[in-house]
This record gives C-alpha cells, structure tokens and sequence, in this order.
C-alpha cells in the first residue's frame, strides 16, 4: 500500500510540513477538525492556520524537542480548535519533513469549562 493511501486511512489527524512551512499532506481528519480542503492546505504556509505554537522555531516544534505539545489551530471559520501535537514520526537529524498527528482538545475543554492556556 502506498504511503499516502496509509496515511489518509489514519483515523487520526494528521499533518506533513516541510521545513520552510509549507504543507505537504494533511489527511481527512486533519482537514475535517480544521474545515480547509487538502488542496487548500497545500497551498498555505503552516503560520497561516496555526495561531499558538509552543516555541519560537516551527521546526523545533515539528520534529519534537519541544516539550509542550499543545498548540490552538485556526479553523477556516475563525474559532479556534485546541489539540495535542505529537513529536514528528521522522526523527532524523536530517529529515525534512516532519509528519505529526493531532488530537483535538476542543470539546474537551467547552465541556469541562477548562482555561485552554491551563489544560
């Protein structure tokens, strides 16, 4: 099976970035929690739908040296969906893209009434 074919069969969120930013992949899921088309994706930059990120190097974040997994995404209406980041699945110093997963907090912290910046 080809890669892509695995990676859209993911029931998870997931996101490919390479790194200068630019989107490479995103699956249904990951298109569905943030309400853009694959295609549209493809043609931003990662800083234009992520709103909060953990450090100040994309990079860092993306391959996972960072500690703090949680980021606010920019949903194509304007809310913002708080997840959890995974650390990328490519780890290799000289990887260049970097392949992450999400889980979306949103209606977790809504329901539980949770300051997002806390959870």
């Amino acid at each position: 099976m080809p890669a892509l074919v695995a990676l859209e069969r993911l029931p998870t969120p997931a996101l490919a970035v390479d790194r200068a930013g630019t989107v490479l992949f995103a699956n249904g899921p990951f298109c569905r929690m943030t309400g853009y088309l694959a295609g549209e994706l493809q043609s931003m930059s990662f800083d234009e739908f992520f709103v909060t990120l953990p450090a100040d190097d994309t990079w860092i974040v993306l391959a996972g040296t960072s500690a703090q997994r949680r980021v606010v995404l920019r949903h194509k209406d304007g809310h913002s969906v708080w997840a959890s980041m995974s650390k990328s699945a490519m780890r290799r110093r000289d990887d260049t893209v970097a392949l992450v997963t999400f889980h979306d907090r949103t209606e977790e912290l809504w329901l539980n009434s949770v300051d997002p910046d806390r959870a």
